[in-house]
């Protein structure tokens, strides 16, 4: 598909605009109405580092690159405004499957009130999605950073975890005995994640001191929050909520349930910390787990159901 073409039809395919977006696509630039904070973050994503086109479909892509994006809005507590998304388009990309990508992304923005005000088309070897979403929230009080967490605080997550990790195992062919129903479960969770926007803000009014979206495997994010907080955090493996069908996944794999939760990522839960006063309004919320702990020190302690530390890596970009 030529590059103007292609621009046509993610014109095309693009829901309506909201009052906000004065002009999008078409223009040299997006003018948007603001008032308040600007919350912005950028996510990109790589065909055969981020995601496999046998294992997914284009849609599944286009999905997955915006829920990505917004879910860093979420952990902040933001409302989600727009997005600009930069496709980097491979020959080996057909017509039909850059349509249907831009149907996924189009599809979830829809669905979240998100206007795609901009963006870039360009050719390469692979294909890249870049997305760049903004957020609005009236003042600082509405958000919630990494660097909140104080020695005392309780470390909780929001759903259930290891969902996305077994879908990928599932859609690579994993051969598990699993109920049909549960298996589509979680392949969804893995094609299909889920932005967390309403709960992040939900999140942040019920007084959370810290709050990180679990992309890259609850031994990773966590210790992103116990690094910016300056403390340190101890997560009870036992105590991590897992994904209905998830232990007939870990058992095909011959792998501690616990340890495949820890570390695998694109889950998109939400990780926090909150003071033990604000426990009942933060259950209130929604559905949510207590962890752990947040402790003076430095670092992140797994521990087993014996107490002993476990060694677990999540996910670190650039490491092999």
């Amino acid at each position: 598909m030529a590059e103007l073409d292609l621009i046509a039809a993610i014109r095309r395919l693009l829901p309506d605009p909201g009052p906000d977006l004065l002009r999008g696509p078409g223009d040299d630039a997006a003018v948007v109405r603001t008032s308040g904070l600007s919350v912005t973050s950028v996510d990109t994503v790589v065909e055969g580092v981020h995601f496999d086109l046998d294992v997914v479909s284009p849609a599944d892509v286009g999905h997955r690159a915006l829920a990505a994006a917004l879910s860093d809005l979420a952990a902040m507590g933001a409302a989600a405004k727009q997005a600009y998304v930069a496709l980097v388009v491979p020959p080996h990309l057909s017509a039909q499957d850059a349509e249907e990508l831009v149907e996924g992304l189009a599809s979830l923005a829809g669905l979240a009130g998100v206007d795609v005000a901009g963006g870039d088309v360009t050719s390469g070897g692979e294909l890249v999605i870049s997305v760049t979403v903004v957020g609005s929230a009236r003042d600082e009080d509405e958000l919630a950073y990494r660097s909140g967490a104080r020695p005392g605080d309780l470390v909780g997550v929001t759903g259930r975890l290891g969902g996305a990790q077994a879908g990928l195992l599932l859609l690579r062919g994993l051969a598990a005995e699993i109920d049909p129903s549960v298996r589509r479960a979680l392949e969804e969770r893995h094609r299909r994640p889920a932005a967390l926007l309403s709960l992040g803000r939900d999140l942040v009014r019920a007084g959370v001191s810290s709050m990180i979206d679990v992309s890259d495997g609850v031994a990773t994010d966590a210790g992103h929050l116990a690094a910016q907080s300056a403390v340190a955090i101890q997560v009870d493996l036992p105590s991590l909520p897992l994904a209905d069908g998830f232990l007939h996944v870990a058992r095909a794999v011959g792998i501690d349930p616990a340890v495949i939760a820890a570390s695998g990522g694109d889950d998109y839960e939400l990780l926090f910390t909150a003071p033990p006063e604000r426990v009942r309004a933060i259950e209130a919320a929604g559905q949510v787990t207590w962890i752990g702990a947040v402790t003076s020190g430095q670092g992140v302690t797994l521990r087993d159901a014996a107490g002993d530390p476990v060694e677990v890596t999540g996910y670190e970009h650039g490491r092999a």
